[in-house]
């Protein structure tokens, strides 16, 4: 009985962390036992982990706080270390490359206006709106068409974390109805008022005086978090070039009177309650530097091997700072010792005074391990940035399936990318001048003005860009006839994806070329052979029979 006391009033005084408390008449110790990840990823026993103690906080304190660093790393990097250029250059040609094309596709059943009216409204909203793209006086600062634009606003994205667009109004010119224009601004000019960009634990979050809004880094936020506002300086934080006095205007993001956008902000969070963006390369900055300062010993190193030295030496003691055996010999018999009078070359002989000697010096290096061991560090840079090693250096010397694998990896997040720059400027943008468009009646839109969902449906549309580059043309061709076919793809999208172009100008024009090879006697080009194809797919596959794409 007095055992089944003891264990019960053990286990009524058992905490939920394992341990125990003391006993009246006794004391029970027992073993505190580490559950979990406390034994792995948590552990602070073993000695790998011990040492390794960050802290997390919010947003504004691991982001914000070092945003000015990182930007500042983020750019250098890519102005003076190749492989960080490359990174982001590779992006920028593939995700926007010329600048991305518009495709309207209004939602003619929700519209009730027949397919054929649609694709009209579309031809025709296409090329008003290419009028205005297309011509540097969308650019309020008349130097970049809206095409050019993209470009930018994307690199400045990609190097600072984030870029801004502004839309403002001026008055129409000569050969452009429009008053809208588009400015383009850097991330580093929006920041708090009086802070200039720097940073501290007491300005990333300030108070608005005024209503009372927080500003977080220049994006200013009511109690619910949302953006109303940004701060934007009128110079650059740090530019000796300007003497201006700073000083801030708030941009309030939606139009008062007409619920209108003011101004874009082109970023991907990564985080809830992330306010700005974070550079691209601010993963891999370290490795990056590391890198860079590896290539440029290596490089030093090489070009030290190079070089041929000669050094002359004496066969007596000499301690003092001249050459006293130079005196022993008759001023007529003596030899210049002038570096500059010595020559190397075929059939070149020079004569030594009595008593030197010249000492050749071997500059040979043992084999380096350069490639191999930066190779390895780029493939992990390339895996951080989601570019294939392949992409990144722009080597494809691996097989077939290899080389097309890593442009597919590569262009997974290529999409990925392209698809968040469309949402953040590209069909805002378009929405916004689709509704001076309408406006001004060079657009006709029945109820946009009135009708929410309507207006949604006018302003449908589709952005293509550049495509996906081509190991084996003939494999491309016959897989996109094949999604074709099979209804898993249209005509229009396999042209635009695997040439750029749009499919109806592509039957048109291909109609006019073989109305004029008629009109001239010549068998049309469209006719295909079947057999020539068929003679082809024999050969390739063949070809890998025999090892050519392994």
């Amino acid at each position: 009985m007095t055992n089944k006391r003891n264990r019960q009033s053990r286990r009524n005084a058992r905490l939920p962390t394992g341990r125990s408390i003391p006993q009246t008449g006794a004391q029970i110790l027992r073993k505190i036992v580490n559950t979990g990840y406390s034994e792995s990823g948590a552990s602070f026993k073993k000695g790998t982990m011990a040492g390794w103690c960050p802290t997390r906080s919010s947003p504004q304190s691991d982001i914000d706080m070092n945003l000015p660093t990182l930007r500042a790393r983020s750019a250098d990097a890519v102005m003076s270390i190749p492989l960080a250029s490359s990174a982001i250059n590779t992006s920028r040609t593939h995700v926007i490359g010329a600048g991305l094309k518009l495709s309207p596709k209004p939602k003619y059943k929700l519209l009730g206006i027949t397919p054929e009216q649609a694709k009209e409204w579309a031809r025709i909203t296409k090329e008003e709106f290419d009028l205005w793209a297309n011509s540097e006086f969308c650019d309020l600062l008349k130097k970049n068409n809206w095409y050019d634009m993209q470009d930018i606003a994307y690199q400045c994205c990609m190097i600072d974390g984030d870029s801004f667009a502004a839309f403002k109004y001026r008055e129409p010119l000569p050969g452009m109805p429009y008053m809208l224009r588009v400015q383009l601004f850097e991330a580093s000019r929006v920041c708090n008022p009086g802070s200039m960009g720097l940073n501290s634990p007491w300005t990333v979050t300030i108070k608005n005086p005024d209503n009372g809004n927080r500003i977080i880094n220049g994006v200013e936020v009511d109690d619910d978090g949302a953006i109303v506002a940004y701060w934007i300086c009128n110079r650059y934080p740090y530019d000796p070039t300007n003497m201006q006095i700073p000083q801030w205007v708030r941009v309030e993001v939606f139009g008062k009177t007409t619920g209108q956008l003011n101004i874009l902000q082109i970023c991907h969070d990564e985080r809830p309650e992330t306010y700005r963006g974070v550079p691209y390369l601010a993963p891999v900055l370290e490795v990056l530097k590391q890198v860079g300062r590896y290539t440029e010993a290596e490089l030093t190193a090489a070009i030290i091997k190079s070089f041929f030295s000669l050094f002359f030496e004496e066969s007596y003691a000499n301690n003092g700072n001249f050459f006293p055996l130079q005196d022993a010999f008759n001023r007529q018999d003596r030899v210049s010792l002038d570096p500059n009078a010595f020559e190397l070359g075929s059939g070149t002989m020079n004569v030594l005074p009595p008593g030197y000697k010249v000492t050749t010096v071997d500059t040979s290096r043992s084999l380096s391990t350069y490639e191999a061991f930066s190779n390895q560090l780029i493939r992990q840079i390339g895996a951080t940035l989601e570019q294939p090693y392949e992409v990144l250096l722009k080597s494809f010397n691996s097989s077939y399936s290899a080389s097309r694998a890593a442009l597919l990896q590569a262009w997974a997040a290529f999409k990925i990318r392209r698809i968040w720059f469309v949402r953040d400027f590209c069909q805002p943008s378009y929405e916004v001048w689709l509704t001076e468009a309408v406006a001004i009646g060079r657009v006709k839109a029945p109820g946009f003005f009135t009708d929410p969902i309507k207006r949604k449906a006018w302003a449908n549309a589709e952005w293509y860009g550049p495509v996906m580059g081509s190991v084996d043309p003939v494999k491309e061709v016959n897989a996109a006839a094949l999604r074709v076919k099979y209804g898993f793809s249209t005509r229009e999208k396999e042209t635009a994806e695997m040439t750029g172009t749009n499919f109806d100008e592509n039957v048109e024009s291909l109609a006019i070329e073989e109305q004029t090879l008629r009109d001239a006697g010549l068998a049309g080009g469209m006719e295909v052979d079947a057999s020539s194809d068929k003679d082809l797919l024999e050969q390739e596959q063949q070809q890998q029979k025999g090892g050519h794409w392994i």
